[in-house]
């Protein structure tokens, strides 16, 4: 199967899985409950998984899956072969509270090289979709991203962990951001925050997260033209395009004004003006 009908069925479960979170949205029959002490889930975020998998292993099977419910063991980024990253509810918390900002994320990476990237959002009717080397698209329409030049007058976006203690170092990165740039989003998804960096809605992104938050949201960002990289070195045993650590996604002229700023809030220098 090439690329072009590989990425043709991801958009096809992409859209089944998108249905079942409508579905569940209109009857709310759903149960709530937390993992790891903080972090919401719903038993849709789990049925949507387990939809997601079963449609990949009917179309691919025997393919390595990293999911975020189901099959969340992180080991898997250091193996050779194909490997599926999903997010079926990214943002759950959206989700439960009716927000739109929904979506289901399925990436597609071959020995830690990103290749095909779905971010679907079912409250918006919007799919975004891409292949390394190919570009970008919304609905099948190729996008871009900004050509933002200058910090201040860009739209940047971010997000923060669910446990409140690891929340004031980000809160003084926020803070020199907020002092540098046109305003801040904070839309409680990482995958369509990348997507709309894509499409330029945002002009830039960072934030630390799990690779099925990001995965194929990077892709997408990159192969519409954004700069993506890290603030920091990245560990030599994990593969770049699946790491999530201090990520930094923007318009390429920004992206190194904004990285520097960055760390020189983590190094906890004073505001700049």
């Amino acid at each position: 199967m090439d690329h072009t009908q590989r990425l043709e069925q991801m958009i096809r479960i992409a859209h089944q899985a998108g249905e079942r979170i409508k579905d569940a949205r209109r009857a709310q029959d759903y149960s709530q409950s937390y993992k790891g002490g903080d972090e919401l889930v719903t038993d849709v975020d789990v049925a949507v998984d387990q939809l997601i998998a079963d449609e990949l292993e009917a179309n691919f099977p025997g393919e390595a899956r990293l999911t975020e419910e189901l099959s969340p063991d992180r080991s898997q980024l250091e193996r050779e072969g194909p490997l599926w990253v999903v997010d079926p509810i990214d943002g759950t918390v959206n989700f439960a509270y009716d927000h739109v900002h929904v979506a289901v994320s399925i990436a597609w990476a071959v020995d830690g090289e990103l290749e095909l990237g779905v971010v679907h959002s079912p409250f918006m009717d919007e799919t975004f979709s891409a292949v390394r080397g190919q570009g970008a698209w919304c609905n099948g329409q190729a996008i871009r991203c900004s050509q933002a030049d200058s910090l201040a007058r860009s739209l940047v976006a971010t997000g923060f962990p669910y446990g409140r203690d690891k929340r004031e170092p980000l809160v003084r990165r926020l803070s020199h951001v907020l002092g540098a740039c046109r305003d801040i989003r904070r839309n409680g998804s990482a995958a369509l925050d990348l997507c709309h960096v894509a499409c330029a809605r945002l002009d830039a992104y960072y934030e630390s997260v799990s690779p099925w938050d990001f995965a194929a949201g990077l892709l997408i960002a990159r192969e519409a033209g954004a700069r993506t990289g890290h603030l920091y070195t990245c560990p030599d045993n994990l593969p770049v395009d699946l790491y999530g650590e201090n990520l930094l996604v923007s318009a390429p002229d920004i992206h190194r004004e904004l990285g520097e700023l960055l760390r020189h809030a983590d190094e906890g220098g004073r505001l700049r003006h």
